[in-house]
């Protein structure tokens, strides 16, 4: 197996714990077992590490002393806190990517608005969310700060999880794509203010959507389920 080939497998595995965790059924203090997962997904060890690691990153698990990796506690307010961080850097980023941008990198982000409405009409989910994320990208590259883009890379990988199990809702991608359009017509019109305050509306409603169906969570479940 190849190098390319263990990457794309261990954030496979990843995504597929993420889910798992954020519907509550890996609890918080579940044991992630390296052995057990490998078995389930009848893999080696090597990419099953890579996944844990995936884990660790966004603060879904934590390494303890003589236990291993353990599933992380997801509070509403882990949760607030990521969403308002996110907010504020993707406003900032925004107002200055609707100062910055240059003609071509208006129209592609132009461009792929007008792709995600074929996108999300064909109800393809992973298409849409790799799409949002490349438009989120865009804004970020658009700020022409390499600081600010890698503030906001650091925090969107944390949330990339919430933010896969909302885009997974036909509901929420209607509204994500109305909220873009507000975020793409202030960009188009070098309107930094506006851009700033359509993405502070758009990190908001998506925390509020996220919250609202974040399942309900036993705070006390140490539970050593191996994996799901």
């Amino acid at each position: 197996m190849s190098d390319r080939q263990r990457d794309i497998l261990g954030q496979t595995i990843a995504m597929k714990l993420e889910a798992a965790i954020i519907a509550g059924e890996l609890p918080a203090g579940t044991r992630l077992d390296e052995t057990a997962i490998a078995e389930r997904y009848k893999v080696s060890r090597t990419p099953v590490r890579e996944a844990l690691q995936v884990l660790v990153s966004r603060s879904l698990a934590t390494r303890m002393p003589y236990r291993g990796t353990v599933v992380s506690e997801i509070t509403r307010e882990r949760i607030s806190e990521l969403f308002e961080a996110m907010g504020e850097i993707e406003a900032l980023c925004g107002r200055f990517a609707a100062e910055r941008m240059g003609m071509e990198e208006r129209a592609r982000l132009e461009a792929l608005h007008d792709a995600m409405t074929h996108i999300m009409n064909a109800q393809d989910a992973l298409g849409y969310e790799q799409a949002n994320t490349e438009f989120h990208q865009l804004i970020y590259r658009g700020a022409r700060n390499s600081e600010f883009q890698v503030m906001a890379e650091s925090v969107r990988l944390k949330l990339a999880p919430f933010r896969r199990r909302q885009l997974a809702d036909q509901k929420r991608i209607g509204r994500s794509h109305a909220e873009h359009a507000r975020i793409v017509e202030a960009v188009m019109q070098r309107n930094g203010t506006a851009a700033d305050k359509a993405l502070r509306r758009h990190l908001t409603s998506a925390a509020k959507a996220m919250l609202l169906h974040l399942p309900a969570r036993n705070q006390t479940s140490r539970l050593r389920t191996k994996a799901s």
